[in-house]
């Protein structure tokens, strides 16, 4: 795990739960279709695990 990976926001926010919310912030995202590239790093994938359902992620970008 010494990569980047580049994770994009794939569905809205809208009535999910705050703790979602506030990983989604983490991480840098605020809108539908906006990508990141963040550090490949365990405290990163925790925040990934938590909005899997909400988020794309690619390894090694």
């Amino acid at each position: 795990m010494a990569g980047q990976i580049k994770i994009t926001l794939r569905k809205s926010i809208s009535g999910s739960k705050p703790v979602h919310r506030e990983a989604l912030r983490g991480l840098g995202l605020r809108r539908i279709n906006q990508s990141v590239l963040r550090k490949d790093n365990p405290s990163i994938r925790g925040l990934v695990f938590q909005v899997k359902h909400l988020v794309e992620v690619e390894e090694g970008a």
